[in-house]
């Protein structure tokens, strides 16, 4: 017999989606003595949640009494703070993944240490070219490094490694020798190969022209890519996230996780995006295999327009403040842009697109507004990844084209430091603008950068709550006017990032229903003092109704 009672949601009852469950069925789980924050308005919050295989079954704990049985799992959780899975909306995940395993340049406090520290990994490794981690100028003095800094401590080994936006490479000697760079290389359209006062290559490659070096990188094989993604996903659950989108540009990571997801290996879920330009194979591979399931999914590209801040090469309409000859590039025409954004949404892909300066974001915005005009309406849900510096009428045509502003707080606290000095203290009305855009009606989704910025949503939660930059120089907030509420700060990893991936319907709550992806805090981070926030843990991180990662 059914018990109709069942699908009435409340403290007493459970709702299960598109079935009914028969009376005599009970929790596989209960959660209880808890606090959680369950990113629906009408029912904020509950204290115990139970579940039904690998979705929500119950909230509260008189619905829990209720439904359990002799063989449910009671877990106790001492009152600690529970949100729904989260959720990063933009990593390079398998670059990040490989990370983990390189040398730790960011923390060097001086050229010599910087210099030491690629040594010390040359040494260990003689021979074998050194791709990472990652190094900013500005935690090393200011000045842009080149290959004198390190061709000393590396002489017979191939070093390209990635500035912390990913924008530009440092290069020593035998690197630009493999790689064929020469003081009559020419410049490539849409980058840059640095050179010294003789015309000399001296190892810096932004933005393009980074291809001259990466045609002759090391081919990875399947199988350390897999052990290199394994560990990424071990990090990535120690960290709360249940979900990443990852947005690479090549096909690496988009294989890698359906290797794995074939394996059954995954844990944690995926949303998989690859090149605009090569939106006709996969626009093939979803007529013929579908979009994936719940745990590697795939059906969105993502173009690059811009480069970054950092490099000066994030496309401006003014020319910037400390090199008055730039306003940065566009890494590909505007009117190529417009072709491959209206092949791919016409194929019903969802299309994301990299725009960081003034300049590209309201160019972007008229491509977009030009495609769906052209292409008829649906929900197609397009996304600004970064989105860092708009014009007030970006502000609001972001809002009022619906178009996801897909944004990263730590970076608001990271480049508060310094980019003043790039564009002015003017522009920077619009700069990392999450409450304004916000207070248009935008949705604004939350995520990282990884590996251009840490895979931490304690970090990004602080950062947007209250835009401290991370040499202390801003303690009542760089810009304050944008800061935002907690409670807001956790929708954008949760219940907007669901939105942006097309899985609110699933994801991004605890509600009756959902998929059971919970990340478990010590603290409750919506009660917390600002001043503790960055001492916040993680406990647990469930995935699919079962517990993937645990202290």
């Amino acid at each position: 017999m059914i018990n109709r009672r069942l699908f009435v949601m409340g403290s007493t009852a459970w709702g299960m989606t598109g079935c009914a469950l028969r009376h005599e069925r009970t929790l596989d789980v209960a959660y209880v003595n808890l606090n959680a924050w369950t990113g629906v308005a009408r029912t904020p919050t509950t204290d115990a949640i139970g579940i039904v295989g690998n979705k929500i079954a119950v909230l509260g704990q008189s619905a829990v009494e209720s439904y359990r049985g002799p063989k449910t799992q009671i877990i106790d959780l001492g009152g600690a703070f529970v949100t729904p899975g989260l959720i990063d909306n933009h990593t390079h995940f398998l670059t990040g993944s490989s990370r983990l395993i390189q040398p730790d340049l960011l923390s060097a406090t001086s050229r010599q240490d910087f210099a030491a520290r690629l040594g010390k990994a040359a040494r260990e490794r003689p021979g074998k070219w050194i791709l990472g981690g990652s190094w900013d100028e500005q935690r090393l003095g200011g000045d842009l490094p080149d290959k004198n800094w390190i061709d000393a401590s590396t002489p017979n080994t191939p070093v390209a490694i990635p500035r912390t936006d990913l924008h530009m490479y440092l290069l020593n000697s035998e690197a630009l020798k493999i790689a064929g760079i020469t003081r009559d290389t020419p410049d490539v359209a849409g980058g840059v190969i640095g050179r010294d006062a003789q015309g000399e290559p001296n190892g810096i490659l932004k933005d393009n022209a980074r291809s001259l070096v990466r045609r002759v990188f090391p081919e990875t094989s399947s199988a350390d890519q897999n052990e290199i993604m394994r560990k990424g996903i071990e990090f990535a659950l120690s960290q709360g996230f249940t979900q990443v989108h990852s947005l690479e540009q090549g096909w690496g990571n988009f294989d890698t996780a359906r290797r794995l997801r074939e394996n059954g290996e995954t844990d944690l879920r995926y949303y998989c995006f690859t090149a605009t330009k090569r939106w006709q194979k996969l626009a093939e591979i979803v007529a013929e295999e579908g979009r994936g399931d719940d745990w590697v999914r795939w059906g969105a590209v993502k173009a690059i327009y811009d480069g970054s801040l950092g490099s000066r090469t994030a496309l401006f309409a003014e020319p910037y403040d400390d090199e008055p000859s730039q306003f940065g590039v566009r890494t590909l025409q505007k009117s190529v842009l417009q072709d491959l954004i209206l092949g791919a949404d016409k194929a019903n892909l969802q299309v994301a697109t990299h725009a960081i300066g003034d300049l590209a974001n309201d160019e972007v915005l008229e491509i977009y507004k030009d495609v769906a005009r052209m292409n008829g309406p649906r929900d197609r849900r397009f996304r600004i990844e970064h989105a860092q510096h708009l014009s007030q009428n970006a502000i609001k045509e972001i809002a009022r084209q619906n178009v996801i502003a897909s944004v990263q707080p730590y970076h608001a606290i990271d480049d508060g430091r310094w980019a003043e000095k790039r564009i002015g203290e003017a522009r920077l009305q619009g700069t990392y603008a999450f409450r304004s855009l916000i207070d248009q009606g935008a949705v604004v989704t939350f995520g990282s950068d990884w590996p251009v910025a840490p895979l931490d949503a304690i970090q990004g939660l602080f950062a947007a709550v209250t835009r401290e930059t991370i040499d202390g120089e801003n303690p009542g907030g760089w810009i304050p006017n944008e800061r935002i509420a907690i409670e807001q700060a956790l929708s954008a990893y949760t219940v907007n990032n669901a939105l942006a991936g097309f899985q609110d319907m699933k994801l991004g709550k605890i509600q009756p229903g959902f998929l059971a992806d919970l990340t478990v805090f010590d603290r409750n981070v919506v009660q917390t003092k600002t001043s503790d926030m960055r001492k916040t843990k993680i406990l647990k991180t469930i995935v699919n109704g079962r517990e993937r990662y645990g202290v």
